[in-house]
C-alpha cells in the first residue's frame, strides 16, 4: 500500500535503534518492527469515518498520512495514542507529598537565536528553546508532562528534553548541585548574592500538537534522536548522487576557460515602457549597484521617457505548461548576473550571463521534468493572491526555476531509497523558500563585501522583482553541517509525542497536563496554512484550515471568529490542565484588538491571568505591561487554572462577601511578590486595587453572578483584610517578603502611563496627585502634553470635569487632609510638625487637588456614575452609529444592563459602536460576549 507513496517501508529509523525496543508496554525486535506494528493499527484507525471527523483532521489520503507518520510517537493526523502515553508517564512519576505552588515567572530573559538547534530549521515564528527552558524549569518537576498546542517546529519539546542536560542548564546562568538541584541567583537583605534552589535536573515529557502537517513533521524531526555519524554518511551519499546527476546544470565558464560552479543567478523582471513599448529589464535600468539602491525614477534606454516601477506594466509571456497540461501566462524575467566560484581560485566572481549560460538555461527549460513534482493549484487566500497577481503563479511548481525544480524532483526520488528519508526530507524542506523565486537579493549590500542573498520576505509569498536562484545542491551541502551540529547536541535524547490536529479537541483526560507553553497565531499576522501550502504540497498532506485561529477575509474570519476559535483552544487546554497549574502564552502583535481578544479568550475559557510582561527583544528584558501600547513588544502572559477546592467554595459563597474575599485571597497567592529590573523594584500592576477589582468582576460575570459590592466597598475591604505596599495589595506573609526585597533594592519604579482615553487619563491624574497634591494651574500644562495619543472615538474631556468627578480639592474650610499634610511637611521644613489647622499650612494647601481615601470616594463615585448613566441614555436612544462618545459611560451602561439582564439593549448599543472599540476594550468585549451567550439561553432563569 505504501510503496507508491513518498517513503519506502525499508527504514531502520534514522539508523538509531537496532536492538530490542519497548513502546507502550510492548517489546519489539527493533524500531522498524515497532513502526510497522503501529502503522497497521493506524491504517485501521484511518478507515474509521468518525476518526476522520475529528476537528482539524488534515487533508490527505491514507497512504500519504501513513508514509509521513512514525506511530505511536508521531502521526500526520490526530494521534490516537496520546492518552496511553499520559497514563504511562503518570505511572512512572515518583510520589511527592510536597504541595505544588509556583508564582508566575517574571524574571529578566536574554536568549539569542544564534544556536545550532534554533537554526536547524526555519519557520515563520519561533521562540528560542532556551527561553522556553526557563519557564519549564520554573513551573515543572522532572517527569512532568508539558503540552504545546501550537507547537510549530517543536521547540517546547526540545526545551523539555534539555531540562535534563546539565551543561545546557549551566549555560542559562544557573548552578547545578551534584544531586541535581538547580540554583538561581538572588540578592539577600544585606545585598549579598545568594543561590536559591528552585528546580531539579531531569527531562520533562512533551505532547506537541499543530494544525499544520508541515509544522508537526518538523517537530517530529526536531524531537527524534538520530545518529549524527550515520546521518552525515547518508546525507553525503545523497549529495554525491544529486551532484552526479544534476551538477552540470550549475556550471559556467570562467574568463580563462576553466569551469566554475554557479553560486547563484540573479533574475530580474521585465517591464514595458509605456511610451515606446521597449522591454525594460528592471535590474539594468532601475538598480543603482554602485550606491546599493533602487532608483525612484530612471530613463527609458530607447526613448528617454522618465519611468518608475509604478508607471510601467509587466511584460508577460504565455507558454504551454506540460506539468499541468495547459497554457499559463506569467511575468517575463531575464538572467542578469551570475555569481560563481572556481576550484583553485580564491574568492567569488561575477559576470553577465554569456551565450553559453543562456544556452544552458534554454536546454534545461526545454527538457521535461521526468520525476514527480507537486502541481497543486494555489488556494484562494490573502498571501497566495500576491504571486498570482504579480507574476501569474497559479501552481506550486511555478515558484521554482526549471533548474531548481528538477533538482528537487530528483532529490525526492533519491530519498525514497534512503533509510533516513524523513530527516533528509526535512532538511530539503527547510531549503524550499530559499530555493524558490521568492529569494531576494540584498541590493543595499551590492557594493560591499557582505552576503548579497537576503532570503525571503518573512510571513509572505512575496515574489520580488529581482530574484536569486541559488544553487540548491550547494545550499543543502551547507545545511548538512548545521543539522549535524544540532544532532550532536541531541544525541541520546528520547522522543516526544507529536500530533496533527486542532487544539480544539485533544484525546487527553481531564486534569492530565502539568504545564503548557503556547506561541499561538497572532490575529492576521501570519496566515500559516497559506504559507505552509508550498511545503505541504511536497508532503502531500495539507492543513485543514477550517479551525485555523487567524483573521483572514478570504476564510471569512474576522477578529470575532479569531477570538471564538482561540476560546475553543483555550477551553480544551483548560480542561486537560491540572488544577492550580500554569499556562504561559507568548504573544506578538501590534494591534491592541488582537491582544484584548486573546485575553478575553483566556478568561472565557476559565483561566485567570496572573501576570502580563512584555519581552523587550532589543534590551532583552521583561517589563511590566501597563498600557495597550505595549503590545508592540512581545508579551508573556501567565495564567492559571483555579484549584477545584476554590471553585467548589465559590459556588456556595458567590452571592456573599465571603466569595469576594476568598477569590482575592486565592488570587493573590498566584501573583508575583516582587519584580526586579536590574536592582530596581518594579510596580506589579496585577496587585493594583483597580486591576484586582476588574479580575473579580470578570470572574463573577463569567460565572453568571452579580458582584455583591461596589469598587469603593471593595477597596475599603482590601485595606482592612490585606497589606498595602506602594499602592499594591499583598497577603501578610507576602508583604513581609516584599519589605525584605525593597530594603535591598536601589529604587522603586512606577510604570509610565500612556493617556489615550478617559480611564487612562484618570489613572495618570491619580499617579500625578498621589504623591504630590497640586493646584489646577500646575496640573494643566502637564496634562495637555499627554493628549497627543487620545482615541479618535473618545470625547475629549475638560481637565476640570475629570478632576471634579474623580478627585477632591481642598477649600481651606476644614483641617488640611492627611494626603496634602504629608506631602507639604515632607517637602517644606517650615511646615513640619505643624497641626493640621495651622494657618500657614492651610494657606499652602488651599486649592490643591488630591486623591481621596476610599472612605470619602464613595459619594464621588456615585455622582460620577449617575452622570455617566445619564449620558448612556442618550446612546441608547440614538438612531445612528455612534462616532464620538465617552467609553466610560458605555462601560457603566453595559454593567447596568448586564445586572438588569437586559441583553437585547446591550447588544443593540454594541451594534452602534465602531467595531474597533469593542475589539480593543476588554471590559466592553466581556459584557458583549456574555450578553450574546446569555441571550441565547432561557432568560427567565434567575441568577
Amino acid at each position: 500500500m505504501m510503496q507508491n507513496g513518498l517513503f519506502s517501508n525499508d527504514d531502520t529509523p534514522q539508523g538509531q535503534t537496532v536492538g530490542p525496543v519497548t513502546c507502550l508496554g510492548k517489546t519489539f525486535a527493533n524500531d522498524h518492527e515497532r513502526r510497522q506494528y503501529f502503522l497497521k493499527l493506524l491504517a485501521e484507525k484511518l478507515k474509521d469515518p468518525e476518526f476522520r471527523k475529528i476537528e482539524g483532521f488534515p487533508i490527505g489520503n491514507d497512504d500519504d498520512i501513513l508514509n509521513l507518520s512514525d506511530p505511536p510517537y508521531y502521526t500526520a493526523c490526530p494521534n490516537p495514542w496520546i492518552a496511553e502515553f499520559v497514563m504511562e508517564w503518570e505511572s512512572q512519576k515518583i510520589e511527592s507529598e510536597e504541595e505544588y505552588h509556583r508564582e508566575p515567572f517574571a524574571a529578566d530573559i536574554s536568549e539569542g537565536k544564534n544556536d545550532p538547534i534554533y537554526n536547524a530549521h526555519s519557520y515563520h515564528t519561533k521562540v528560542p528553546h532556551k527561553a522556553i527552558m526557563r519557564y519549564i524549569l520554573h513551573y515543572t518537576n522532572p517527569g512532568d508532562i508539558v503540552f504545546d498546542g501550537f507547537c510549530g517546529t517543536g521547540m517546547t519539546g526540545v526545551a523539555a528534553q534539555m531540562c535534563g542536560d546539565r551543561n545546557v542548564i549551566l549555560s542559562l546562568g544557573y548552578q547545578v548541585l551534584p544531586d541535581g538541584t538547580i540554583l538561581k541567583e538572588e540578592v539577600d537583605e544585606e545585598n549579598h548574592s545568594i543561590w536559591q534552589p528552585f528546580s531539579r535536573v531531569g527531562s520533562r515529557k512533551a505532547i506537541l500538537n499543530d494544525l499544520s502537517p508541515a509544522a508537526s513533521f518538523i517537530s517530529h524531526n526536531y524531537n527524534t534522536p538520530v545518529d549524527p555519524i550515520a546521518f552525515e554518511k547518508e546525507a553525503t551519499r545523497i549529495l554525491k548522487a544529486i551532484e552526479s546527476e544534476c551538477g552540470w546544470m550549475y556550471e559556467t565558464t570562467h574568463t580563462d576557460g576553466r569551469i566554475g560552479r554557479i553560486n547563484y543567478t540573479v533574475w530580474s523582471d521585465v517591464f514595458a515602457c509605456p511610451e515606446c513599448t521597449t522591454d525594460i529589464v528592471f535590474w539594468d535600468e532601475a538598480v543603482d549597484q554602485e550606491n546599493g539602491c533602487v532608483r525612484d525614477t530612471f530613463p527609458c534606454p530607447n526613448c528617454g521617457a522618465t519611468l518608475s516601477k509604478r508607471l510601467m506594466k509587466r511584460a508577460w509571456v504565455t507558454n504551454f505548461d506540460p506539468i499541468i497540461g495547459q497554457p499559463t501566462t506569467q511575468a517575463r524575467h531575464a538572467p542578469v548576473l551570475i555569481n560563481y566560484s572556481v576550484d583553485g581560485l580564491p574568492g567569488r566572481f561575477e559576470k553577465r550571463p554569456d551565450q553559453d549560460d543562456l544556452e544552458l538555461i534554454n536546454k534545461i527549460n526545454s527538457e521535461p521534468v521526468l520525476d514527480w513534482v507537486p502541481s497543486n493549484e494555489l488556494p484562494d487566500g490573502f498571501n497566495t493572491e500576491q504571486p498570482k497577481k504579480s507574476h501569474g503563479f497559479t501552481s506550486v511548481h511555478h515558484f521554482y526555476t526549471k533548474r531548481n525544480l528538477k533538482v528537487l524532483a530528483a532529490l525526492r526520488r533519491l530519498l525514497k531509497s534512503s533509510n533516513m528519508e524523513k530527516q533528509l526530507l526535512c532538511l530539503v524542506g527547510d531549503q524550499l523558500p530559499r530555493a524558490s523565486k521568492m529569494h531576494k537579493i540584498a541590493i543595499s549590500r551590492l557594493n560591499t563585501n557582505l552576503s548579497k542573498t537576503a532570503g525571503v520576505l518573512a510571513g509572505t509569498l512575496y515574489v520580488p522583482s529581482n530574484q536569486i536562484e541559488y544553487c540548491l545542491i550547494s545550499m543543502i551541502g551547507f545545511r548538512i553541517a548545521d543539522i549535524i551540529s544540532y544532532q550532536k547536541k541531541r544525541d541520546g535524547y528520547t522522543r516526544q509525542i507529536v500530533s496533527t490536529a486542532s487544539t480544539h479537541v485533544m484525546e487527553i483526560k481531564d486534569n492530565s497536563i502539568d504545564y503548557m507553553f503556547f506561541d499561538p497565531p497572532f490575529g492576521s499576522n501570519i496566515n500559516y496554512s497559506e504559507l505552509n501550502f508550498l511545503w505541504e504540497a511536497w508532503l502531500k498532506v495539507f492543513t485543514n484550515n477550517g479551525p485555523e485561529a487567524i483573521e483572514n477575509k478570504i476564510q471569512n474570519k474576522s477578529i470575532n471568529e479569531y477570538r471564538i476559535l482561540m476560546t475553543k483552544c483555550f477551553r480544551e487546554s483548560y480542561r486537560i490542565l491540572k488544577e492550580g497549574r500554569w499556562l504561559t502564552v507568548e504573544f506578538s502583535n501590534t494591534k491592541a484588538s488582537v491582544w484584548n481578544n486573546i485575553q478575553s479568550a483566556l478568561t472565557e475559557a476559565g483561566f485567570i491571568v496572573a501576570n502580563v510582561s512584555a519581552l523587550d527583544k532589543k534590551q532583552h528584558t521583561i517589563k511590566a505591561l501597563t498600557t495597550p501600547s505595549a503590545v508592540k513588544q512581545d508579551l508573556v502572559i501567565s495564567a492559571y487554572k483555579p484549584n477545584k477546592n476554590f471553585e467548589e467554595r465559590f459556588s456556595s459563597e458567590a452571592k456573599t462577601e465571603e466569595g469576594v474575599w476568598d477569590f482575592v485571597q486565592t488570587h493573590l497567592q498566584y501573583l508575583p511578590v516582587t519584580k526586579l529590573q536590574g536592582q530596581s523594584l518594579l510596580s506589579i500592576p496585577e496587585r493594583d486595587p483597580r486591576i484586582l477589582f476588574d479580575q473579580l468582576v470578570a470572574y463573577y460575570v463569567r460565572k453568571g453572578y452579580q458582584v455583591p459590592l461596589d469598587s469603593r466597598e471593595f477597596q475599603l475591604g482590601l485595606s482592612k483584610r490585606f497589606s498595602e505596599r506602594d499602592g499594591m495589595y499583598f497577603l501578610h506573609e507576602q508583604a513581609a517578603e516584599y519589605d525584605k526585597k525593597k530594603m535591598t533594592s536601589k529604587s522603586f519604579m512606577q510604570p509610565s502611563l500612556f493617556v489615550k482615553d478617559e480611564a487612562s487619563a484618570i489613572d495618570w491624574l491619580r499617579q500625578c496627585l498621589k504623591d504630590k497634591p497640586q493646584a489646577f494651574s500646575d496640573i494643566n500644562p502637564q496634562f495637555m502634553q499627554q493628549l497627543s495619543g487620545w482615541s479618535k472615538n473618545e470625547v475629549v474631556l475638560d481637565l476640570r470635569e475629570l478632576l471634579i468627578q474623580n478627585f477632591l480639592c481642598y477649600d481651606s474650610q476644614d483641617d488640611v487632609p492627611e494626603q496634602i499634610h504629608s506631602y507639604l511637611s515632607s517637602n517644606w521644613k517650615e511646615l513640619r510638625n505643624l497641626p493640621k489647622n495651622d494657618s500657614s499650612l492651610i494657606a499652602k494647601a488651599k486649592d490643591r487637588w488630591y486623591v481621596p481615601d476610599p472612605n470619602k470616594s464613595g459619594d464621588l463615585e456615585k455622582l460620577r456614575e449617575r452622570s455617566l448613566l445619564k449620558e448612556f441614555e442618550e446612546y441608547k436612544a440614538a438612531k445612528k452609529k455612534l462616532k464620538l462618545f465617552r467609553i466610560e459611560a458605555v462601560r457603566v451602561g453595559f454593567k447596568k444592563l448586564w445586572e438588569q439582564q437586559d441583553f437585547a439593549t446591550l447588544i443593540n448599543v454594541s451594534d452602534k459602536l465602531p467595531s474597533n472599540v469593542l475589539e480593543e476594550d476588554p471590559i466592553l468585549l466581556m459584557y458583549y460576549d456574555q450578553a450574546l451567550t446569555l441571550s441565547q439561553t432561557d432568560t427567565d432563569d434567575g441568577w
